[in-house]
């Protein structure tokens, strides 16, 4: 008898997307799904989900949400090792991640993070004057920049002082 090749196969099921899977049921909530970062660290991840709703969000707000999506996350499993779950609210400083975002802002100050270097420069703060087909336009000390939204890395609004 010659040589038998044994073959292995992993079951591997199709790890949902995680802004689908938690944006519906953030929603049914009757909350706002503002956005949310995933952050890898040595000993695991952290997946922090920012809601946000018309009267506010208070910490029993958190506490039912972050409930419920550790429920969906236990049973879709779609985050490979351990990680931490934190829910919040935006905050003053909200962190913006889509354009709607950002045009909900017009006017205000920004302080953005980018994925390359423009102009010599991958951070920025500036006032947003407007977004259109996919770019941010800011203006900083009477500079305008136009940076596409998918180039930036982080950005938060700069609450000014009053």
């Amino acid at each position: 008898m010659g040589f038998m090749p044994i073959f292995c196969f992993r079951l591997m099921r199709k790890k949902p997307d995680l802004d689908a899977l938690l944006r519906p049921v953030i929603a049914d909530m009757g909350y706002v799904f503002w956005g949310m970062e995933h952050l890898t660290e040595r000993r695991g991840s952290l997946l922090r989900i920012y809601i946000d709703s018309e009267p506010g969000v208070t910490l029993e707000d958190c506490a039912r949400v972050s409930n419920r999506v550790a429920g969906v996350l236990d049973v879709e499993d779609p985050i490979a090792g351990g990680y931490q779950l934190e829910v919040s609210s935006p905050g003053l400083d909200r962190p913006l991640f889509a354009s709607a975002q950002y045009e909900q802002f017009v006017g205000e100050m920004v302080k953005i993070k980018l994925s390359r270097p423009r102009r010599g420069r991958k951070r920025i703060t500036g006032r947003i004057e407007k977004v259109c087909e996919g770019k941010v336009v800011l203006d900083e000390a009477g500079e305008e920049f136009h940076i596409p939204v998918e180039e930036i890395d982080k950005a938060r609004i700069a609450p000014q002082e009053y």
